[in-house]
């Protein structure tokens, strides 16, 4: 099987993990949000409001992937691969959001609590742990490989984890009649998912800003420049992310010796690739004609 067509079978594969998860969430929300009115449980009917923002998510999340795959135009000449980090940051918006609704929900709750079915709150919310599971499971093997996904990934977790808080205040208020018990644990997840989702959203921010990727360690890189034979100095790095899944590099690198410039810069993209930076421009400056102006550019 070719490269090409490894690919292509691997965009389908997330392509279709994307419809699936959108069409199982879309299903639950209105099933949880139609036995929450019926119910009167405010706990199930935020919960649904809560999976509703997953749908939304998951359906940017799809989007952005798919403009990954248009070709570069004259104006956008990176294509639209970017796109990638922006829904990032959107997803741990949209779960920080959804933290708030569930913290406001819970306070309320607690000021004046009402009475509710708990073996219903806790079927219905065992059903949205089995699909929210499902929906993960589909996102797991490419989590670690694109920033997206892992925001689509989490989302679900997350939301597991909302649902299982659901189930257990509903088994408890089944047996006790402690009605007050549903907000506490509300609060308690809430706090769990604030935790899961700020590694996101700081590297969301980073990747968005053009900071470095958390992946790529820039002493280590500058190290690897360095490194190679008749690479004397380096200047006027910059490394910043093109997509949650590629990273670039530009730098100007002074040589003693120009006559090996380009075995020189074919080794060092070479070495930058496997290091996780797949798109290089490098400038070769010879020693003592380096540049004059702006040389105080970080590195």
């Amino acid at each position: 099987m070719s490269e090409k067509h490894h690919h292509h079978q691997a965009n389908l594969s997330v392509q279709k993990a994307f419809v699936i998860g959108i069409a199982l969430n879309t299903l639950f929300v209105i099933v949880e949000f139609s036995v929450g009115i019926w119910n009167h449980s405010v706990g199930l009917i935020s919960d649904a409001g809560h999976n509703l923002s997953d749908v939304a998510s998951l359906l940017l999340a799809m989007l952005a992937y798919g403009l990954t795959k248009i070709a570069a135009t004259k104006k956008y000449t990176y294509g639209f691969k970017k796109t990638t980090v922006l829904v990032s940051l959107i997803n741990a918006v949209i779960l920080l959001i959804a933290v708030g609704w569930i913290i406001s929900e819970s306070i309320e709750k607690i000021i004046t609590p009402k009475p509710v079915h708990g073996s219903v709150i806790a079927w219905v919310a065992a059903l949205g742990i089995l699909i929210n599971l499902l929906t993960a499971v589909l996102f797991l093997k490419r989590k670690d490989k694109d920033l997206n996904i892992k925001g689509a990934y989490l989302h679900m977790v997350a939301d597991a984890l909302v649902s299982l808080g659901v189930v257990i205040s509903g088994i408890l208020i089944y047996f006790t009649d402690w009605y007050i018990i549903d907000p506490i644990i509300g609060l308690g997840v809430a706090l769990v998912i604030i935790i899961s989702t700020w590694s996101l959203l700081k590297e969301s921010i980073c990747l968005s800003l053009d900071g470095v990727p958390a992946s790529i360690n820039v002493e280590v890189i500058t190290e690897l420049i360095l490194s190679e034979k008749h690479v004397i100095d380096l200047h006027h790095l910059h490394i910043w992310a093109l997509s949650t899944t590629e990273n670039a590099l530009t730098a100007h690198i002074v040589l003693n010796d120009m006559k090996h410039m380009e075995e020189i810069k074919q080794k060092l993209k070479n070495r930058l690739s496997h290091a996780g930076i797949e798109h290089v421009t490098l400038e070769f400056e010879l020693q003592g004609l380096a540049c004059k102006n702006n040389c105080s550019d970080p590195v």
